[in-house]
């Protein structure tokens, strides 16, 4: 039921992705440490400097770019995560299957370790995302109020 030809290259090509997608995903964290010292630096600085140039229209492509980045962020690590979960755990379920328990450990460890990471990073894009959503729209508030 399970043995075509097509049914064994999809395993292969799902195979071959898990170790782009855990690169992808070490990626993606280092992104969300880097987001994550921009908005401390923005929070403690970086918004009052823009606020001395008054100059809405790039204070606003700014904000466009930087509550994008945390965007893409809150939703690519969730997404890499799920499939770092779910792709060795065909091979896992499988060697369960032929009772080959150290195969299995090790693949629910990539699982869980990726679902965390992809969680982690998802969670800190969201909160950045909606903190500098609140802080441009106060900047721009305020330039506006006081302009």
């Amino acid at each position: 039921m399970f043995s075509s030809e097509s049914i064994n290259i999809m395993h292969l090509a799902v195979e071959w992705l898990l170790q782009p997608v855990i690169y992808i995903l070490i990626f993606v964290v280092i992104a969300t440490l880097w987001e994550a010292g921009t908005a401390i630096g923005e929070r403690f600085g970086g918004l009052q400097k823009l606020k001395i140039t008054n100059n809405i229209a790039n204070i606003e492509i700014l904000a466009r770019k930087r509550i994008e980045r945390a965007d893409l962020i809150s939703r690519v690590g969730p997404m890499l995560g799920l499939m770092g979960t779910l792709i060795p755990l065909g091979p896992g379920l499988a060697a369960l299957g032929q009772g080959d328990l150290q195969t299995l450990a090790s693949a629910v460890t990539v699982a869980f370790d990726t679902t965390v990471l992809g969680l982690l990073a998802g969670i800190a894009g969201f909160v950045m995302g909606r903190l500098r959503r609140r802080w441009y729209d106060n900047l721009l508030d305020e330039i506006e109020n006081n302009g």
